[in-house]
């Protein structure tokens, strides 16, 4: 008679455990002890020791949820001139992960039979190059589609080097790689590229005659109650605002908050909004409260090593405009982003229950300082467990 083996789920439980543990080590918990009100203080003195590093952020805020309860860490200052500290009422440009809204645009309409996932360039943007033709928005979604990316593309920088407000038509980024073909067959492989949303949100404008921003307030805004989140073009920030920064040591750090302008990114990445408001939307959008569980089921067929940019704890695979972070303690779903000042990850377990918010105030990619950035997601893994190991 084979040996008796333990239940599948027994044995997650038993890692978590064992994670949660870890977590509360003797030093954790002596950490937790500086802290009132913090069962778990280590957060909180990891997020100060990351403002502090030299080249770190100038301030950090994390918001973690579960059901009603929310608790705030944050750490360092949102505006170095006044020393306020960070709120989570704060507005923030949350760069790429402005990618998860034109997800929740384009599969609501699938959702509402206006688009289908295996709809085409050539069907909905026959404006679009003949080369591009094949490419599907399920692929646009998952970063398959082997568009170039617009943003890399040589006349755009130095558009963008010689006015940083100049005030691009963001109907039209994609102008400039139009000469370009495919950089590999659609489906083939993984390739994170800024166009792919651009050609996402041109896509459900063209089949509900409706601009994108109005998309935004009608099926995402409202319906989740995002009161403080819009996607501007220009280069000004609504107060108050976390101020984002250059930090190259051994200068001073420098505001870099209003550097360019969000005609030039849009539905890439051109949001903002605040940590609470972002709560709210990873939530429900992770959670999969926006579409019904066959569209869920499609967002969660995983594109394996497919990595957010820059790349969230644990190891990533790619869904549709969703990445699966698993990390030591467990499954979160979100995405990432970072821009010139900032850097974002929003995450939530996979029936929305609870939901992490992780903002800091530079920009920290592998390009940038990939030491940082090994840095920040060993901290943010951390937040990732202290979520997953609270109880219910």
């Amino acid at each position: 008679m084979p040996p008796r083996t333990r239940p599948r789920h027994c044995l997650r439980a038993l890692t978590l455990f064992t994670a949660c543990m870890a977590l509360l080590s003797p030093q954790a918990a002596q950490a937790a002890g500086q802290g009132e009100g913090d069962p778990h203080g280590s957060l909180q003195r990891q997020l100060e020791e990351l403002v502090r590093t030299p080249g770190g952020p100038p301030g950090a805020i994390a918001v973690l949820r579960d059901g009603r309860h929310q608790r705030v860490v944050r750490a360092g200052v949102a505006d170095l001139q006044t020393g306020r500290p960070p709120h989570s009422d704060d507005h923030m440009r949350i760069a790429s992960t402005a990618k998860a809204f034109s997800g929740a645009i384009a599969l609501s309409l699938v959702e509402q039979r206006a688009l289908r996932l295996d709809d085409t360039l050539g069907r909905r943007l026959p404006q679009l190059p003949r080369a591009w033709r094949a490419v599907t928005l399920r692929q646009l979604l998952n970063h398959t589609s082997g568009l170039p990316d617009y943003s890399q593309a040589p006349a755009f920088g130095a558009v963008l080097r010689a006015d940083p407000h100049h005030r691009f038509d963001s109907r039209r980024l994609l102008d400039y790689v139009s000469d370009q073909p495919l950089h590999f067959k659609p489906g083939s492989r993984y390739q994170y590229s800024n166009s792919d949303n651009i050609a996402v949100a041109l896509m459900a404008e063209a089949v509900t005659r409706t601009p994108y921003e109005q998309l935004l307030k009608k099926l995402v805004y409202r319906p989740l109650g995002l009161q403080r989140t819009s996607l501007p073009h220009g280069f000004r920030m609504r107060e108050p605002y976390l101020h984002g920064y250059d930090v190259s040591p051994p200068g001073a750090p420098e505001d870099v908050s209003e550097l360019i302008g969000m005609s030039g990114v849009w539905a890439s990445g051109g949001i903002v909004s605040t940590p609470a408001d972002m709560s709210r939307f990873v939530s429900a959008y992770a959670g999969g409260r926006l579409t019904g569980r066959g569209i869920v089921r499609e967002q969660r067929r995983w594109v394996a090593g497919g990595a957010s940019e820059p790349a969230g704890p644990g190891r990533n695979d790619a869904g549709l405009a969703l990445f699966r972070y698993t990390t030591r303690c467990g499954v979160v779903l979100g995405h990432t982003g970072n821009t010139a000042g900032y850097t974002q990850l929003i995450a939530a377990t996979p029936d929305g229950r609870r939901s992490l918010t992780f903002s800091v105030t530079s920009q920290i990619n592998a390009r940038t300082d990939p030491d940082m950035l090994q840095r920040l997601r060993a901290v943010q893994e951390d937040f990732v467990c202290a979520l997953l190991c609270t109880e219910h």
